[in-house]
């Protein structure tokens, strides 16, 4: 039976306690760029899966769990393993499965737990080797089964075509390469999908007021997806001579925003106009007047502003009496 079990010729999972020991590695350019690749993808799938057990044990338990302070410890302890010539380690679904489905629920469970595998390891692994790996495959069907969403099948239909095609990609590419490809990958393919629905979202609702200053008010997000449109909404040529753009619905997220405010002010002073900049937060205002400042910003935090013309001031002039 043991023959069977350990293929390859090794002598079982039986140990002893480990020794301290300074990896013995030249620390040269070299060695570091072979490293790097393997200890970046072992240390994205590690922390991936780790959080991917976190959120799945605080969906069980009805708790909150601190991913930082996860990844931290996690970190940390691979670190300090390396020393003792052990393998990084990350958090296990199955195991954690199990454990949760034994009505573990505190630190006490996951602490019980190292230390009965390392009895396992040091006293009790000729009896541990023993148990037929076909008896061990099937716990972990059972934990798959377990913990597989069969949910996704029942809204496959439901969901957006774009969200199921990420969710087919990552699921292929898990299998074929491995975790962390499939999740970066999946994250790039599912920004690009965010960025190109709310770039055509920008929109502009215009109007003209008593005093023939041209409002537009801008809705949705001015990005580097959404610039392009943002361009269109406005009519250089035919509108008044002074024009104000209303930031209040909308948001100034990156530099290729601001470039393009320049651009749209930059037409509107080659055609002998005045452009003012309405409504902007804090942020967005620093961000502007970062850049060559060839508008005026004005934040208001209230929505009834005013226009200093000269229709308007012998308006204020004769209310005032």
């Amino acid at each position: 039976m043991k023959s069977f079990i350990v293929a390859g010729g090794g002598e079982g999972i039986k140990a002893g306690l480990p020794s301290f020991n300074i990896p013995m590695i030249s620390l040269s350019w070299e060695t570091l760029s072979f490293i790097a690749p393997y200890a970046s993808i072992l240390a994205a799938i590690g922390l991936i899966e780790s959080l991917m057990t976190l959120n799945l044990i605080d969906e069980l338990t009805e708790t909150h769990g601190r991913g930082n302070k996860e990844c931290l410890a996690q970190g940390a302890a691979n670190i300090i393993n390396g020393f003792f010539g052990g393998m990084g380690g990350c958090a296990m679904i199955g195991q954690s499965i199990i454990n949760i489905k034994s009505g573990g629920r505190g630190r006490l469970s996951g602490i019980v737990a190292a230390l009965a595998l390392l009895c396992f390891i040091l006293f009790a692994s000729t009896y541990i080797e023993m148990i037929p790996i076909a008896a061990l495959v099937g716990v972990m069907f059972m934990v798959v089964i377990g913990t597989f969403a069969w949910n996704t099948f029942k809204i496959l239909n439901q969901v957006p075509l774009a969200d199921f095609l990420v969710i087919l990609m990552v699921t292929v590419m898990t299998v074929i390469f491995d975790l962390a490809i499939a999740v970066v990958s999946g994250v790039i393919v599912a920004s690009l999908v965010f960025s190109w629905e709310n770039a055509l979202r920008i929109r502009a609702r215009k109007h003209t007021d008593e005093h023939g200053v041209k409002h537009y008010e801008i809705y949705g997000p001015l990005f580097f997806g959404s610039v392009g449109l943002f361009q269109t909404k406005f009519d250089v040529a035919n509108d008044p001579d002074e024009v104000i753009i209303n930031f209040k619905e909308s948001k100034i997220m990156d530099q290729s925003a601001i470039e393009v405010i320049n651009k749209v002010a930059e037409r509107y002073q080659q055609n002998g106009k005045t452009i003012h900049l309405r409504h902007l937060s804090s942020d967005c205002v620093k961000l502007i007047k970062k850049a060559d400042k060839i508008c005026d910003v004005n934040v208001l935090e209230y929505p009834d502003y005013f226009v200093a013309t000269n229709n308007y001031k012998e308006a204020v002039a004769k209310a005032n009496g």
